[in-house]
């Protein structure tokens, strides 16, 4: 299983928290926190809360605040989907008082109506330095550089991944109330569609009250305009969120049910830790969002886009070793396994390639170049002369040897193919056509000589008959290239 830390950075606390994840598993492993102001540093902080997590880790995430962040909803026309990439950096720019060149800027479609629908994009920008400036400290720090860096109050976004309330229609808000500032996040259907950072927090509280009690009711207002309802209800997390009696008393003056945030869908929540989750709801939801379940967007884009170096695969030597070997492993065993099948195969063809060659050749052979020596010499000692002993010119003249002087003899017709030959002709009665075949059936090289048929001629006396027969020499097949006269020398030479 994999392991994933968040790490919130707050104005009086540092929270860092192990996330691990696997095939449909999600655990807790543990939770850190150190006050700002029992540390000699943020950097001291940062080490105390993270060198308790960092063993076997393969992402980190951290954010920057949200007034430091410049969050918008641009609503971009249908045919532009396509080209939002091209699209976004001039409405971005033409929103922020700073020039595209000094900011990076992630974005995440919402949820369309339907696809004539404008498409509302939530776009988040920050200064250049201000992410290199968190990521450089986090570095220092803990010996890495983070994977992923959030934006302000869009990173509470991934919380819904593990709050099945926040993942219905809604809306939904999740008030995180710091020490010196609260971010709002309201989120439908599982996805932030209005954030705002406020600059009351709890560290002035009870006096700040009802100033915090009033930016908090407009900014609802405003989430309902903007997402075209009422809020259902709102969470409170942060440090904040366990001050005895804020949520009823924010619940009365904003006119929306306020609570808690619910419980976690997380393995590895014992009931003595539960009730202290909600201040480390923001580190839960960056560590999400390194695990590849963001909802959110992450500022490490263009310049500041995260690069592994060999650090990283030194940690994964053991793994990627392990890995290897079971590769080869694998590999060496499929050759083998492979080899087996090819060797029982070349028993069978050599067993069946010895028996048809017994039975043809008359020797018995189980290889190829054996089987091809023995039909050279096969072929070599019965290879018959392919030309016949007669042919159809040869069996005209003996058809016309066999008929006598004085009988009046006309052919019609006459036919050879592959030996058989057939003849129509007209004599003087059927004693003369079957003397015919009598005769031509004296010849050793005919077979079967028959009258097929005989007629008597239209408009005349004489008989029409068919004749038909074989032609099979005897020694046809026998002939050898031997048999046939050699060359010595440049003479021939009698046999």
């Amino acid at each position: 299983m994999a392991g994933f830390v968040g790490i919130d950075i707050g104005k009086t606390h540092v929270r860092a928290v192990s996330l691990s994840v696997g095939y449909k598993r999600l655990s807790l492993l543990r939770v850190e926190e150190v006050a700002l102001d029992a540390a000699a540093s943020l950097e001291s902080a940062l080490q105390q809360v993270c060198a308790p997590l960092l063993d076997h880790t393969d992402g980190v995430a951290v954010a920057i605040d949200g007034d430091q962040c410049f969050i918008h909803r641009i609503a971009i026309p249908a045919t532009a989907q396509k080209r939002l990439d091209e699209v976004l950096p001039f409405e971005v720019e033409a929103q922020v008082p700073v020039d595209i060149d000094e900011l990076v800027f992630d974005y995440r479609p919402l949820r369309r109506t339907d696809s004539t629908s404008p498409v509302v994009v939530m776009t988040a920008a920050a200064r250049t330095e201000t992410v290199r400036a968190r990521i450089d400290t986090v570095k220092a720090a803990i010996g890495r550089q983070p994977d992923r860096v959030g934006c302000g109050p869009l990173a509470l976004a991934n919380l819904a991944s593990v709050v099945s309330v926040l993942r219905a229609p809604g809306p939904y808000a999740l008030v995180d109330l710091g020490a010196g500032r609260t971010e709002v996040t309201v989120l439908s259907h599982g996805e932030a569609v209005f954030v705002r950072t406020l600059s009351q927090g709890v560290a002035g509280l009870p006096a700040s009250a009802d100033a915090l009690a009033s930016e908090l009711r407009q900014t609802f207002l405003s989430a309902a305009v903007a997402c075209g309802g009422d809020l259902q209800a709102a969470y409170l997390v942060g440090g904040g969120a366990a001050a005895s009696g804020a949520a009823e008393y924010l619940a009365y003056e904003v006119g929306v049910p306020i609570t808690p945030l619910p419980s976690l869908e997380l393995e590895g929540v014992s009931e003595d830790r539960a009730p202290s989750l909600p201040r480390f709801a923001k580190a839960i939801a960056l560590a999400l969002g390194a695990s590849g379940r963001g909802r959110d967007v992450d500022l490490r884009k263009g310049p500041l886009e995260y690069q592994r170096g060999f650090g990283f695969l030194k940690e994964k030597l053991p793994i990627l070793s392990g890995l290897g070997a079971a590769i080869a492993i694998s590999f060496v065993f499929s050759n083998w396994a492979e080899m087996r099948a090819l060797d029982r195969e070349n028993e069978v063809l050599s067993a069946q390639l010895s028996a048809v060659s017994k039975e043809v050749l008359g020797e018995a052979v189980t290889d190829a170049e054996g089987a091809t020596e023995a039909l050279t010499r096969a072929q070599a000692a019965e290879e018959a002369d392919p030309m016949p002993q007669m042919d159809a010119f040869d069996v005209i003249v003996e058809l016309s040897n066999v008929i006598p002087s004085t009988m009046v003899h006309d052919i019609e017709d006459f036919d050879m193919q592959r030996g058989h030959v057939k003849v129509t002709g007209v004599v003087g009665s059927t004693a003369d056509a079957q003397s015919i075949a009598t005769e031509m059936g004296k010849n050793a090289c005919v077979k079967d000589a028959k009258i097929a048929k005989i007629t008597q001629q239209i408009g005349s006396d004489r008989q029409k008959y068919v004749l038909e027969l074989d032609v099979r020499c005897g020694d046809d097949n026998a002939k050898k290239k031997s048999d046939k006269p050699a060359e010595e020398g440049g003479k021939e030479v009698a046999p």
